[in-house]
């Protein structure tokens, strides 16, 4: 009954059909995976995208939470004995988790406060004979005859006044419990809000990173993401006030004519002070957490939605390719280190160079690297953009201009490659290599096939965040894990040469099983086609069913496992196969002309005919698709920038000078560009281009190649101002 009526709800706010919505909860609860279900049920779900899966279950995760507090709340109140009808329809009715704490708010225990104080003083009757006669349009009773009843020393109320103001205590207690009233003044603040900050007299003008905050004001409703990290943070560092003000003038009129209605003067002023108190004391304060507390949320979301997109953009970054390849972690002093790797990875040789140390050691180190050159047949060098980067790549550029069929050289980001040469996982990996080998070996595998590599850094040390310390640790875990698993099963992993660290992001696929796949590989060989996974242990049909469409087996036993095509739908496949006369053997081996043939008859074919109960249209299109490009990399075609050989050093730039460069980060205020200067440029979102910019992630991204101009240079603060307006970068 719950998951109906949750998923009715769900359906309404996203407009969708409520069967995509059954089916999608019903195949997650039954332990399919977000990939396997955008994949691989389209007919079940109506073809729902990953993004829209996602918020379905988080929404139903959110609800499911939402329902248990309801009837913790309602037993409560219950038990309270002040459960009426009309309270327990509003709490059945309600689907947000502030509005229903507010409802339950003035029946919430409460720890001891001055409204608490004043009941066990026997005021409690006293408030609610005031509040009456506040309801009664006119009365002629006096405050202080009615108070003066209560005074009772031996309860601690000695005189009227202290008895009055008991009262208004109580008062503005239940005020502060109005949901109405909370709802409405949550939104004006929401919606008339300003924050206000300044930078304490301990920091003279130009003496903190937070001068722009130095007299600052913003919009609550309006204020961007990094402004709110960026006010909290310099809060937290003990440098800025950070104020949310209001009119409290259209606070005070809202609250009087909303809660004052007898002409009574006495009671009028009464109740005119007891507001006051009330709002200052308690409603303030309560809606002021309330305000930061939901632009710190909002914040966090934005930021980390910006997280996820351009970690998404270096996950499925080209690769440079299954190619020998030399990697390069460069340094001056300690030498570079080079490490060789195969077509597939694997570590092959290591050796230290001096090229930076005079001329006798740059000298040996050109022999060194022409040797190995020509010994691995190198096609691609890998050179981290660290310290002695560009010192590094002009040496290298150098070597290599006498060949007659030079590697393509290519500067690589190479950060977190550190913290990976130092994790546990690359001491499992390589037991008896220096953590600099480890490093430069991580710079070549990067190159070779970013998804591949990356996923054994924890990403919030790739540098692609914003303010990611500051934001919400779990949450930025949550979606971050998320990403790293769309875009591993997005591409599909070689089943014989992917790490262990890789399968544990193929759906179904957990940490346990993955080093399991490993094991038997290492026994076996090589898997020979999918079917050969039911024999890793703990790996049943569930799994098979979630993970074998994802996995990719080369020049194995059946071409179909080369491909995103599902074992469940391999017998279509033969029958579309026999009914055009294709042999299925030579989908991976056709020469281009035949290619072309094939593929004309795929597209002509009537698929209507193939449709059964549990093959439908959707499934079949994406079966077509994957026969006409069997194997394919869905990522982009490789591409590298090329820094200007002259321009190595901050120094070296002047403005005006139009240069090519790689996006390594996009935020809410523009995006960082990688000249080849050892310092990322800023292009200002006010910068991006000719037109109107409202979010650079829907023109940018991260690993774009892209032309810049030379704004400003500041070599002391080491601040590039770049622009990539009236340039080309289509």
């Amino acid at each position: 009954m719950i998951i109906t009526s949750i998923s009715q709800i769900i359906a309404q706010e996203f407009s969708l059909t409520p069967y995509k919505v059954d089916n999608c909860l019903e195949l997650w609860l039954d332990g399919s995976t977000v990939p396997f279900i955008a994949r691989y049920r389209k007919e079940k779900t109506g073809n729902l995208d990953e993004i829209q899966l996602r918020n379905i279950i988080d929404r139903y995760i959110y609800l499911t939470e939402l329902i248990k507090r309801k009837e913790v709340i309602l037993k409560e109140i219950a038990a309270q004995k002040h459960l009426t009808k009309d309270l327990k329809l509003k709490i059945d009715q309600c689907f947000d988790k502030t509005e229903l704490e507010d409802l339950y708010a003035p029946y919430k225990p409460k720890r001891r406060t001055r409204a608490t104080l004043a009941k066990e003083k026997g005021l409690e009757p006293l408030g609610s004979l005031i509040e009456s006669l506040n309801s009664a349009t006119k009365t002629s009773q006096s405050l202080k005859e009615i108070a003066s009843k209560y005074i009772n020393s031996e309860k601690g109320v000695s005189t009227v006044e202290e008895a009055l103001n008991g009262a208004s205590d109580i008062l503005a207690e239940t005020i502060s419990d109005k949901a109405d009233l909370k709802a409405y003044l949550r939104e004006f603040f929401f919606q008339t809000g300003v924050f206000v900050s300044q930078v304490k007299k301990d920091y003279p003008e130009g003496s903190t990173k937070y001068e722009m905050y130095r007299d600052y004001q913003y919009s609550v409703r309006k204020i961007p993401p990094h402004n709110i990290l960026a006010l909290y943070r310099g809060e937290a560092e003990k440098i800025l006030t950070v104020n949310v003000v209001v009119d409290e003038v259209q606070v005070m009129a809202y609250l009087e004519s909303q809660e004052i209605h007898t002409s009574n003067p006495e009671i009028r002023d009464f109740y005119r002070a007891m507001l006051k108190d009330s709002f200052n004391r308690l409603l303030k304060p309560a809606l002021i957490r309330e305000i930061r507390s939901d632009r710190k949320n909002y914040a966090d979301r934005e930021s980390i939605k910006t997280f996820e997109t351009n970690l998404r953009n270096l996950l499925l970054a080209p690769p440079g390719g299954m190619k020998p390849t030399m990697a390069i972690d460069p340094g001056f002093r300690t030498g570079c280190k080079v490490a060789i790797l195969s077509e597939t990875g694997q570590f092959l040789e290591y050796e230290a160079i001096f090229p930076h140390s005079g001329a006798a050691k740059k000298q040996e180190a050109e022999a060194i690297v022409l040797k190995l050159i020509n010994k691995y047949q190198i096609q691609l060098i890998a050179i981290g953009n660290g310290t002695a980067s560009r010192e590094s790549d002009r040496f290298i550029s150098e070597v290599i201009k006498s060949l007659d069929n030079p590697p393509i050289k290519v500067i690589v980001n190479e950060s977190g490659a550190s913290i990976y040469s130092a994790s546990n996982l690359a001491r499992q990996e390589f037991p008896d290599l220096d953590v600099t080998v480890k490093g430069a070996i991580s710079i070549g595998r990067r190159l070779q096939d970013p998804l591949a590599e990356l996923v054994k850094i924890d990403p919030k040390s790739i540098g692609v965040g914003q303010y990611q310390h500051d934001v919400d640790q779990k949450l930025l875990q949550k979606k971050l894990e998320e990403t790293v698993e769309s875009c591993v099963n997005y591409v599909g992993v070689d089943l014989n040469t992917a790490s262990q660290t890789l399968l544990q992001f193929i759906s179904g696929i957990t940490p346990t099983i993955a080093n399991n796949i490993v094991i038997y590989r290492n026994q076996q060989k090589l898997f020979k086609n999918r079917r050969e996974l039911l024999k890793v242990p703990k790996l049943g049909a569930k799994t098979f069913e979630q993970c074998a469409g994802f996995l990719r087996i080369r020049k194995g036993d059946n071409p179909l496992d080369n491909t995103a095509v599902h074992p469940e739908s391999y017998p279509v496949v033969r029958q579309i196969a026999k009914h055009l006369q294709i042999a299925i053997p030579d989908i991976n081996q056709v020469q281009e002309a035949e290619r072309k043939v094939m593929i004309q008859k795929l597209e002509s074919v009537d698929l209507k005919q193939f449709v059964t109960e549990t093959v439908g249209i959707l499934t079949l299109e994406d079966v077509i698709q994957e026969l006409e490009k069997p194997g394919r990399d869905p990522r982009e075609e490789f591409q590298y920038a090329t820094f200007q050989e002259a321009i190595t050093e901050i120094s070296d730039l002047k403005i005006g000078m139009k240069l090519e460069g790689i996006v390594t980060n996009v935020v809410n205020f523009g995006a960082f560009v990688d000249i080849g200067v050892h310092q990322d440029g800023l292009v200002h979102i006010s910068q991006l281009a000719n037109h109107f910019v409202e979010d650079p992630k829907q023109i940018i991204h991260v690993g774009q190649i892209v032309k810049v101009q030379v704004l400003e240079i500041d070599e002391k603060l080491r601040r590039i101002s770049l622009s990539m307006k009236s340039l080309e970068n289509q």
